[in-house]
């Protein structure tokens, strides 16, 4: 076998299609679609307690119950909207998650009527720039970082829920305001080119 057709991975999209298609295609890459950012942000809170391939295969149907995540729509949702997803076995049926996405449209609303835009405001906590981290080894990898303890901390402030430190530093990573694929991975200098 040559080395194109099996590329170093980080070690965790090494198994699974799924996964590895996410890896390669979409985590790391810089993201600045308010909608896509507020659809990581609703998806790493779903997470919370879970693996990323339990959300990730059920992100279609997130998509459909969730207007694709248009912000304005998810905002408007009503209660008893809610109320019904929570018999829906297409997504993770917890209560506080689902109600947290209709809080996190509320709160993204404000956010981009006070700033602009869910991007300007995500990019300043890394100075519209990404941080590119040198990892060789999956165990140099941090579950949180003082950057992400500082983004949680504000976001809580504005009133979005699900938004621990590790759940912001795992939508720092999926959206590429930080790229920790590692060194001999293949995505780790196209992680800045979107696909």
């Amino acid at each position: 076998m040559t080395k194109t057709s099996h590329p170093i991975r980080c070690h965790w999209a090494t198994s699974d299609e799924l996964l590895r298609d996410y890896h390669d295609t979409e985590w790391g890459v810089s993201l600045h679609d308010d909608r896509a950012l507020f659809e990581f942000l609703c998806l790493e809170g779903a997470q919370a307690g879970l693996s990323w391939r339990t959300v990730l295969a059920k992100r279609e149907h997130y998509r459909k119950v969730f207007h694709n995540f248009d912000i304005a729509r998810v905002a408007a949702m009503k209660d008893r909207e809610l109320e019904k997803l929570l018999l829906d076995p297409g997504i993770i049926r917890n209560r506080l998650k689902v109600n947290a996405t209709r809080d996190n449209a509320i709160a993204a609303l404000r956010v981009i009527d006070e700033v602009g835009s869910l991007d300007s405001y995500l990019w300043s906590f890394v100075d519209g720039k990404p941080l590119v981290n040198r990892w060789r080894d999956k165990s140099e990898v941090p579950a949180s970082t003082p950057l992400s303890d500082r983004m949680s901390k504000e976001l809580k402030k504005r009133g979005f829920r699900f938004v621990g430190t590790t759940i912001c530093y795992s939508l720092l990573q999926a959206t590429g305001m930080v790229n920790d694929h590692l060194v001999g991975c293949f995505r780790y200098k196209l992680a800045a080119v979107k696909k």
